[in-house]
């Protein structure tokens, strides 16, 4: 019998509705208060800033962390100078309106070891979130400090972030609470250039398997279909990287249909980065739908997610992400 659980809904039987949201309220109101004074602190002193690390998933921090740092630095009126990004996959990009400065994860710890330390991380603390920094993130702050010669740097770890954004993702309150504590803007990222970059007016697609589009032959068939009709149209560039960064189960035929790749040109420290730039200049993106959807819409391209299981995400993070694109433009995320 689950007693904790049993005792949770007898409190909200026994608590009015209205009452219960009050109190929501007044608790997220105190966690506002109490994030602004540990920014305004943050500010007030003069060390350089590690902000991060960041170690976990990409619609994570497209979608919050990295506005909810444009928002940090707009209140608290942090100096961008002082700030140092430290993130994974070469995303500095995704920082411009924070910071110019940039360190790499995959830089301080291989893969491997990368891998080994946040499921040791998120077993810890329970769960993938960084709602609390753990020895892995301090490991890396010390890491990244040594190299850039740093002297005790303070941290803005995500567990701000966290905490802020807590009561949306709950559901105690609405998007309105996500606007006043982040700053979306769109992205400018320049197109690939060179001899190893795509051939004009192609189309990205990365399609993978998930809880919302599990390996089924439906779905395989319909990645098919689709990766078939962009071509009609030009050129495909798969996004497949072949590394193991996360836990999704790749597409095996993806690389196969497309006409080319970006495999051989990128390494764990890069591949988020090379991703960002292909998006960047694609006349489309087509994939399927999780965090990764949502970074052709920031970069300003049109984005057809696909999924087959509705019950396999969650609504409220697609809400915000359609109220936030509608901004920039008209049909940058579908869903299909």
């Amino acid at each position: 019998m689950n007693v904790p659980h049993l005792a949770a809904r007898s409190l909200r039987t026994l608590v009015p509705r209205a009452v219960r949201r009050q109190v929501s309220d007044v608790l997220s109101a105190r966690t506002s208060v109490r994030v602004q004074r540990t920014l305004a602190a943050l500010a007030a002193g003069g060390r350089d800033i590690v902000v991060g690390p960041w170690l976990g998933e990409v619609g994570f921090e497209l979608l919050y962390w990295v506005p909810f740092l444009q928002w940090a630095v707009e209140t608290a009126q942090l100096d961008p100078a002082r700030l140092v990004i430290v993130s994974r996959g070469g995303t500095g990009v995704w920082y411009q309106h924070v910071s110019a400065r940039y360190a790499e994860v995959f830089d301080h710890l291989s893969p491997d070891a990368f891998d080994a330390g946040n499921r040791a991380r998120a077993a810890e603390v329970g769960e993938q979130k960084q709602v609390r920094a753990t020895a892995l993130e301090r490991d890396i702050v010390a890491r990244v400090a040594t190299a850039l010669n740093l002297d005790a740097p303070a941290v803005l770890h995500p567990e701000l972030m966290f905490d802020l954004m807590g009561p949306y993702w709950w559901g105690h309150r609405q998007a309105d609470w996500v606007d006043a504590h982040a700053r979306f803007a769109p992205l400018t990222v320049p197109p690939p250039v060179g001899p190893g970059a795509p051939p004009p007016g192609y189309a990205a697609v990365k399609f993978y398997f998930n809880e919302c589009f599990p390996a089924t032959p439906a779905n395989r068939a319909r990645a098919t279909a689709v990766v078939r009709s962009l071509a009609e149209q030009g050129p495909v560039v798969s996004l497949a990287t072949g590394l193991r960064v996360d836990d999704h189960l790749a597409w095996e035929e993806e690389e196969r249909m497309a006409v080319h790749g970006i495999r051989a040109t990128l390494t764990p420290s890069t591949n988020l980065g090379v991703q960002t730039t292909t998006v960047a200049g694609a006349r489309a993106w087509a994939g399927t739908y999780g965090g990764f959807a949502y970074l052709a819409p920031f970069c300003g391209v049109r984005s057809s997610a696909y999924f087959s299981n509705a019950a396999g995400f969650s609504p409220r993070h697609l809400a915000l992400a359609e109220r936030v694109f509608a901004r920039f433009g008209t049909g940058l995320l579908r869903l299909n």
